[in-house]
């Protein structure tokens, strides 16, 4: 058995602890289906309940520790009680994302057979998008590291949305890369930019840059839609889009609705990915309600997992992580298919245990 990375784990509040060890779990099987032993964990306290206690928000070294790591594995972070005084989340996190440039935000949006589908149109059942969002800058710009903000007493305050060519230009890059795999992969291949051009000059210039960037990717097929369009068009007919590139606020917004149409943020998987290392995690809060339970469900952080799978097969070239990335995609697919997964937060009756189990157990039984 091969073992060649590590991975910062970072489990932060509430649910966070049990869906990290569920995906853990299913990650093993699936890469002892491989040949692959487990990455080498290096388990890292951070979150708001580490604030509370120690009155800071990541253990000391935690940040160069993480920064070090092939990838960063996040279960959740924040709870509702735990705030700065200026009553902002506990966030270390996005301070993550600034530090190391994490600026492709990967927000799969997949219907499953038998999940939740909030469109009844038959096409609903075909909708599979990669929604790209940028994760360091635009509106997120100031609240990446805190102190950034403009505030003038009680006043007013003023927030910074920052686009720089720079980092445009990879994000640009990544998508149109993106669009060009999933091309080859029997996808679309269609990239969008989303943007607000008719008015903001921040946005002007990312659609700028997108065009500029657009003569290297000849093959891939593009098209323009503003950022309150598109928000109506996820409505109308998803299914016509395959990779969506936008700005950070418009991407927090868009992948959250996104992922309402295919059954929720229990499916809402998320990698967050720089030039050296990346961050993978579920889209969902820390549920503190419910933490401990056998409530949450874990899908999404199995679903993170085997997009870091993913990311460390093409960072390593060690092909058999990209296999059992997809020895848990297709587990889950096959869950839903066979009514094998039903989560309670769907109204079934399966808890976090349950599903893991069952994931477990397809994984074990898949054709390696």
């Amino acid at each position: 058995m091969r073992v060649t990375s590590n991975i910062a784990v970072i489990k932060g509040d509430g649910i966070g602890g049990d869906v990290i060890d569920s995906a853990l779990q299913v990650m093993e099987i699936a890469l002892r289906r491989v040949g692959c032993a487990m990455p080498h964990l290096d388990e890292i306290n951070a979150g708001a309940g580490y604030y509370a206690a120690e009155g800071i928000d990541i253990e000391p070294g935690g940040e160069e520790r993480a920064g070090k790591a092939e990838a960063i594995f996040l279960g959740a972070i924040g709870l509702p009680s735990i705030r700065h005084q200026d009553g902002t989340e506990i966030s270390p996190h996005l301070r993550l994302r600034d530090r190391y440039g994490l600026y492709a935000g990967v927000r799969p949006v997949k219907a499953y057979p038998n999940a939740p589908q909030k469109l009844a149109a038959p096409e609903a059942a075909g909708i599979d998008l990669v929604l790209i969002r940028e994760s360091t800058e635009g509106l997120f710009y100031t609240a990446a590291v805190h102190g950034r903000s403009k505030i003038e007493g009680d006043h007013a305050v003023e927030e910074t949305l920052r686009i720089t060519r720079p980092t445009t230009e990879k994000l640009h890059r990544f998508a149109f890369r993106l669009a060009e795999k999933r091309r080859q992969r029997g996808r679309q291949g269609k990239l969008t930019c989303v943007d607000k051009a008719n008015v903001f000059n921040a946005m002007a210039f990312f659609r700028k840059i997108f065009d500029e960037v657009k003569s290297e990717f000849p093959l891939v097929e593009t098209s323009y839609q503003y950022v309150d369009a598109m928000a109506l068009e996820l409505i109308r007919q998803p299914w016509n889009f395959d990779v969506l590139v936008t700005e950070n606020m418009f991407g927090d917004i868009l992948s959250d609705l996104a992922a309402g149409l295919v059954g929720g943020m229990g499916m809402a998987s998320c990698g967050e990915i720089g030039d050296t290392t990346g961050l993978f995690q579920p889209a969902h809060g820390s549920a503190p309600d419910i933490m401990g339970q056998d409530k949450a469900n874990p899908l999404a952080t199995i679903l993170s997992a085997a997009l870091m799978l993913d990311y460390l097969a093409e960072k390593t070239g060690q092909s058999p992580y990209a296999d059992a990335a997809q020895i848990i995609e297709k587990a889950v697919e096959q869950g839903f298919s066979d009514h094998a997964l039903r989560p309670k937060e769907f109204g079934g009756d399966m808890g976090t245990n349950a599903i893991t189990e069952t994931l477990c157990s397809l994984c074990e039984n898949a054709t390696a």
